[in-house]
């Protein structure tokens, strides 16, 4: 299908889960992410991969040379569920060719630019969508979305936000 059947994420995933269920500490992971403060106003991002030079979108009064962080929270919620889905349809059977993930969010500026207090800073709204070549059925499809919400870690973190902290060191 891409690159692993079933079987094989099977066999890889088993013996996490039996870990898991036996010593339940050794699920709990955590995730970091630094970014170190940029000339102008800027912020640089390491994404194992490459840096990611992070500024102020157009409609903030950036130039549109740098990354917007809430496209990159897009971009992330895209490539977190198109990686679920991917896992989930394999895990099921469910033959995926080929696709395309999108993410959308609605955003109010004047919130963010403090113009208007009642706006809200952040998404107003954000929809996921998925375009997929598959011969699955409907059934399947829609188990196959259900399953990827479900599962999709950054989805889920925005739907249900975890206790936050901010500090100054």
């Amino acid at each position: 299908m891409w690159g692993m059947d079933r079987d094989e994420l099977r066999s890889i995933q088993a013996p996490l889960k039996e870990r898991y269920e036996t010593e339940p500490e050794a699920a709990l992971v955590t995730l970091s992410a630094t970014g170190t403060l940029g000339e102008g106003v800027s912020c640089s991002v390491a994404t194992g991969r490459a840096i990611a030079a992070a500024g102020l979108h157009p409609a903030s009064g950036g130039d549109g040379s740098l990354l917007c962080s809430g496209d990159m929270l897009l971009e992330a919620l895209a490539a977190c569920a198109g990686v679920t889905l991917r896992a989930v349809a394999t895990s099921l059977g469910i033959a995926v060719e080929s696709g395309s993930v999108r993410a959308d969010g609605d955003l109010d500026f004047r919130g963010t630019l403090a113009v208007d207090r009642d706006a809200p800073v952040g998404f107003r709204a954000i929809r996921l969508s998925f375009e997929l070549e598959s011969d699955a059925s409907e059934e399947e499809l829609a188990t196959l979305l259900k399953l990827t919400e479900r599962y999709c870690v950054v989805l889920q973190t925005i739907a249900s936000p975890p206790e936050l902290s901010a500090t100054i060191v």
